[in-house]
Parts: C-alpha cells; sequence; structure tokens
C-alpha cells in the first residue's frame, strides 16, 4: 500500500489551535472575592490567670481595676468565670502600635494586683512609663527547706512588717512577700538597691548592718540626682 508523503507532512505541519477551551491555557485565578487583609487579623487578646485566693479582692476591686484599663487606656476588659482569666482586647478602632503599648500596660497592671500589690500601688505601671516588677524566689538566693526557709521570710517581713517598710521607704519601691516568693515594684535602680537589702537579709546578715547600707545608697542616690 502506498502512502502519500506529501500529506504526512501536511499533517505533521498543522498546529493546534490556541485560544478556546484548549488545556494548554494557563488557568486564571479569581482573587475578587478575597477579602483584604485587615479584616481577617483578629484582635489581640491578653488572659492573666487569677489564682483561688485572688478571686475575692479581684471581685472587691473589679470597678477600681476596670476604670483605668476601659476609660484611660481604651481597652476591652472582662473576667472569664469558666477559665478563671481576666481578658484583656484591644479595641476595633485602635491602631496596631498603640494598642500593644497599652494592651502591656494593662496586663502588667492586672498582673501586678495578682500578685498582691495593693490597686494604687499597682495603678502606676499605667501611669508611668519607667516602673517594671522583678520576681524571683527566696530560694534562688539560698537553698532553705523548712524552718529555716520560714526564719529567712521572717527576717525579711520583720517585726509587724517594720524591715520591708524601712526598705520600701529607703529605696521608693513597693514589696510584697507571698510564701517564698519576693515581688518588687519599681524602678529599675531601685529595684535593684532593694533586691540587694533583701538578699543580704536572706543570707543572715543583721537588719541594723542592712538599715546602714540603705541610708548610704539612699544619701548617694539623691547627691547624684
Amino acid at each position: 500500500m502506498e502512502v502519500d508523503r506529501s500529506e504526512v507532512v501536511a499533517r505533521r505541519g498543522k498546529k493546534r489551535p490556541q485560544g478556546g477551551n484548549s488545556s494548554t491555557t494557563p488557568m486564571d485565578l479569581d482573587t475578587t472575592s478575597a477579602p483584604p487583609a485587615a479584616k481577617i487579623q483578629k484582635a489581640e487578646i491578653r488572659k492573666v490567670s487569677v489564682p483561688s485566693h485572688r478571686l475575692t479582692p479581684l471581685k472587691q476591686n473589679w470597678l477600681k481595676i476596670f476604670t483605668p484599663i476601659v476609660e484611660h487606656l481604651g481597652l476591652q476588659v472582662r473576667f472569664n468565670v469558666k477559665t478563671r482569666n481576666v481578658e484583656i482586647r484591644a479595641a476595633e478602632d485602635a491602631s496596631a502600635e498603640e494598642s500593644l503599648g497599652f494592651l502591656q500596660k494593662a496586663e502588667d497592671f492586672v498582673k501586678a494586683f495578682i500578685y498582691g500589690f495593693e490597686v494604687n500601688d499597682a495603678l502606676a505601671l499605667v501611669r508611668l512609663e519607667d516602673l517594671f516588677i522583678d520576681t524571683f524566689e527566696v530560694q534562688d538566693v539560698k537553698p532553705l527547706k523548712g524552718d529555716h526557709l520560714s526564719r529567712a521570710i521572717g527576717r525579711l517581713a520583720g517585726k509587724g512588717g517594720r524591715t520591708k517598710f524601712t526598705i520600701e521607704n529607703s529605696t521608693k519601691t513597693r514589696i510584697v512577700l507571698a510564701d517564698s516568693k519576693v515581688h518588687i515594684l519599681g524602678t529599675y535602680q531601685n529595684i535593684a538597691m532593694a533586691k540587694r537589702a533583701i538578699c543580704s537579709l536572706i543570707l543572715g546578715t543583721p537588719p541594723s548592718k542592712v538599715y546602714g547600707s540603705l541610708r548610704n545608697m539612699a544619701s548617694r542616690a539623691s547627691e547624684r540626682f
């Protein structure tokens, strides 16, 4: 059987039609229905866990905690009864940078109250910029157990809380003794001074010697400023 070669060459030279319903045509993606990125982002929520022994003080002082967070910082706050968390959320119309700073202030304020600070003392974290909270345990300074640990905590408090009040007034800080944990609220330099005095008491230095060193540090700090 003879095949016409000219017909075969003509068939090979034909090209497939482009466009239309060809499978080689790249598929177009419809992006018109995709929502903008700003609408996808969820508002950031900060959660502060509340232990059982701080539930009653939180209920009694809730209005004092709620008011500055909502009115001064412009945030939303609520107490979740099921999870026992204080939940803080930024307002929808607030900018990202501004809301992050306010969220951090509100979280520090609530944490300070949960640690045991008075509401008025913790409120300074909202009003002032250079205040911090430092937390450490007595065992971090010296490994103590049993009666030795109890005596060390007693030395920090003093008779009627005198030693703690003296350190607070000399260093312009606020101190909370919660079992074996120590929370200090103040500026960076003042926290360092108070922490040095507390560590000396834990290590066994007599309170009278600690008072003398505190007076010297306070006088040096006042001369510096």
